[in-house]
C-alpha cells in the first residue's frame, strides 16, 4: 500500500508552517484535528499516526475537498457548521493539496472555463469524461486502492451508469477496475516528488501583500488594466482593493477578501459595481494569473494577469496590434517599466504620452513596408509580449468556436447562461504562416446551424444576440406553447462575426448549442 498522509502535526505542519507563523499553524492544526475527530471519525477509521481511512489517502484542490465534504453532508447526513467546513478545507488543501505542476493543463476547470474542449485520451474521455469533466479526475491524487474504491463508489451510487452509452455495450465495470485503475494510479499517484518538494519550499503568504499591476480582457467589453492592493488580515487571508478601468474609460473598481490555499491557490470574492466576482488565481512568485468571473454567471468572466510592484515584468500591450502605414496609441502594462520602449523594425515611437513604472502609453507609427507578423516588444531589458503588425485580415475566428448557452429564469430559480464571444482577427506573415492579430470589434448575428434548426425556427426562439457586443442571451426556461410540441427554447445556432477591414467585411463562424438548465453545478464541473 502507498504511504499514508498523516493528519497530525507532522509533515503537514512543516508544509503549512511555511505559509503561517508556527504558533498560528499549530493552533489551526489542532483545531482541524479536533473537527476531524468530532465529525469524521464516526465513519473514518483511525489508522495510527493521526491518519484516517480514506481521507489520508487522497490529495485534492480546495474545491475538491469542499466537494468531498459537501458529498458527506448530502449523502451521509454529516452535520458540520460552515465555519468548521472552511477550517477543514483550508487545512486539508494545505497539507494534502496539489503542487502547482500537478494542476498544469487543467486549471480551466477551477477557473470555470466551461466551453473548453478537453484534450484527453479516448479511454479517459469515454470512461470518465462522459459524465463530468476529465479535469475533475486529473485534479486529485490517490493510490491504486483508492482509485478502485472510487470506481466502486460510482457503481454503487449510480448503478444505472452500466446501462448508459459507452457502458452498456461492453463490460464497463471490468474495464474500469482492470484498465482505468492502473492507468489513473500511474498518471495521478498519491506520492509525487513534486508535492513533497513543494511542501518544503512553499512560500509565505506575506509575500503576496502589496500592490499589483494587472491586465485583463472581458469578452463583450474589452481590455482593462489597473492596480490591485493586497493587505494581510489573519492567517492566509487578505483584504483586496481593485482600482482599474476598461479601454473605453469605464471603471473597474471594488473591494473584497481573499484566502490562500496550498501556498499558491488564491481564491477571492470582490464586489465590482455591485456584482460579486470570484477570483481564481495561481500565485507564482511575483505573478498572479487566472480568471475573475461573476459568482452567479460564471460565463461572464475575464482573463487576469498581475505583476507585483517592485518586480520587473512586462504583462501586456493594449491594443496588441497596429496596421501598417498607420499611427495608433498603445499602452504597455507591467511593473518596473523603465527605459525606452521598442516595438521592432518598422515600428517607431512617435510620442510618449504617459509613463510610470506600471503603465507606459505611447503613440506608435508602423511603416507602410513594416513586416506583417508579430513584433517583439521591449521596455529597457523587459520582454515577453508582442505587437501584431498587419496589412489586411486574412481570417476571422469566432472564440469560442463551440459553446453552450442555457435557458433559464422563466419563473424558475436557475439563471440563464449567456453565450459570450470574441472576434479574433488573424493575418498571414511573410513566411506564409498564420498569426493572431487580436480581438476586433465586430457585428454579430446568429443563423440556423442546420436544416433542422431552420425548420424549428431556432433563431426565433432560442434567444437574442447583441449585434455590437457578441453577447447572446438565451430564451426563458420551460415549455413554449408557440413551438412545435410545446418544446423549450433550445436551439442549434451558427454564430457569425463580421469584422470591417478597410471597408471589406471579413466573416468568421462558430457554433452554439442553446440547451436546458445546468441543474448540478459543482465547484469542479
Amino acid at each position: 500500500m502507498k504511504r499514508k498522509l498523516r493528519l497530525g502535526v507532522t509533515s503537514g505542519v512543516l508544509a503549512v508552517a511555511a505559509c503561517l507563523g508556527l504558533h498560528a499553524q499549530t493552533s489551526q492544526a489542532r483545531e482541524a484535528q479536533e473537527i476531524l475527530k468530532q465529525t469524521c471519525m464516526g465513519c473514518h477509521i483511525p489508522e495510527g499516526e493521526n491518519a484516517l481511512s480514506r481521507i489520508s489517502h487522497q490529495r485534492k484542490t480546495p474545491e475538491g475537498w469542499l466537494m468531498s465534504i459537501a458529498r458527506m453532508q448530502t449523502m451521509h447526513k454529516l452535520q458540520i457548521s460552515d465555519e468548521d467546513r472552511r477550517t477543514l478545507v483550508k487545512y486539508l488543501a494545505d497539507t494534502q493539496g496539489l503542487a502547482p505542476s500537478e494542476t498544469d493543463g487543467v486549471r480551466y476547470a477551477l477557473e470555470r472555463r466551461l466551453n473548453t474542449v478537453e484534450q484527453f485520451d479516448d479511454q479517459t474521455k469515454q470512461m470518465c469524461g462522459r459524465c463530468h469533466s476529465a479535469a475533475r479526475v486529473a485534479l486529485q491524487r490517490r493510490p491504486a486502492q483508492e482509485w478502485e474504491r472510487l470506481v466502486n463508489f460510482h457503481l454503487g451510487q449510480f448503478p444505472s451508469l452500466e446501462y448508459q452509452a459507452l457502458a452498456r455495450d461492453r463490460d464497463w465495470f471490468d474495464l474500469a477496475r482492470k484498465e482505468m485503475v492502473p492507468l489513473l494510479a500511474k498518471r495521478y499517484p498519491l506520492d509525487n516528488p513534486a508535492w513533497q518538494a513543494w511542501q518544503k519550499s512553499m512560500p509565505k503568504s506575506e509575500a503576496l501583500v502589496g500592490d499589483w499591476s494587472f491586465s485583463g480582457h472581458l469578452p463583450g467589453k474589452g481590455e482593462l488594466h489597473g492596480n490591485m492592493n493586497v493587505t494581510a488580515t489573519t492567517g492566509d487571508q487578505f483584504k483586496v482593493v481593485v482600482d482599474g478601468q476598461y479601454a473605453d474609460g469605464s471603471p473597474f473598481k471594488g473591494e473584497g477578501s481573499a484566502i490562500l490555499y496550498s501556498g499558491y491557490e488564491w481564491r477571492g470574492n470582490v464586489q465590482i459595481d455591485g456584482v460579486t466576482m470570484r477570483q481564481v488565481f495561481a500565485a507564482n512568485g511575483t505573478e498572479l494569473k487566472g480568471r475573475m468571473f461573476d459568482k452567479v454567471h460564471d460565463e461572464q468572466g475575464l482573463d487576469f494577469i498581475a505583476a507585483k510592484h517592485g518586480s520587473q515584468r512586462l504583462l501586456a500591450v493594449q491594443p496588441g496590434y497596429v496596421k501598417a502605414g498607420t499611427e495608433a496609441e498603445v499602452t504597455l502594462i507591467g511593473s518596473g517599466l523603465a527605459g525606452k520602449p521598442v516595438f521592432g523594425q518598422g515600428v517607431e515611437v512617435v510620442e510618449v504620452l504617459e509613463q510610470s513604472p506600471q503603465r507606459l502609453r505611447v503613440k506608435v507609427k508602423a511603416a507602410a513596408d513594416a513586416a506583417a507578423g508579430l513584433h517583439a516588444v521591449s521596455v529597457g531589458t523587459l520582454k515577453g509580449v508582442n505587437l501584431a503588425v498587419y496589412r489586411d485580415i486574412a481570417e476571422v475566428k469566432v472564440v469560442p468556436a463551440f459553446s453552450v448557452a442555457r435557458v433559464g429564469d422563466g419563473g424558475g430559480s436557475t439563471p440563464k447562461v449567456q453565450g459570450r464571444f470574441d472576434a479574433e482577427a488573424w493575418g498571414q506573415g511573410a513566411d506564409g504562416k498564420p498569426y493572431r492579430i487580436g480581438v476586433f470589434p465586430a457585428q454579430w448575428k446568429v443563423e440556423p446551424f442546420d436544416e433542422r434548426a431552420r425548420e424549428d425556427e431556432d433563431v426565433k426562439y432560442a434567444g437574442t444576440m447583441q449585434a455590437d457586443t457578441g453577447v447572446f442571451t438565451p430564451g426563458d426556461a420551460g415549455p413554449n406553447p408557440q413551438r412545435k410540441m410545446s418544446t423549450n427554447n433550445a436551439g442549434n445556432l451558427k454564430v457569425i462575426a463580421a469584422v470591417d477591414d478597410a471597408g471589406k467585411a471579413r466573416v468568421g463562424e462558430g457554433q452554439m448549442i442553446v440547451t436546458i438548465q445546468r441543474w448540478n453545478n459543482p465547484p469542479i464541473p
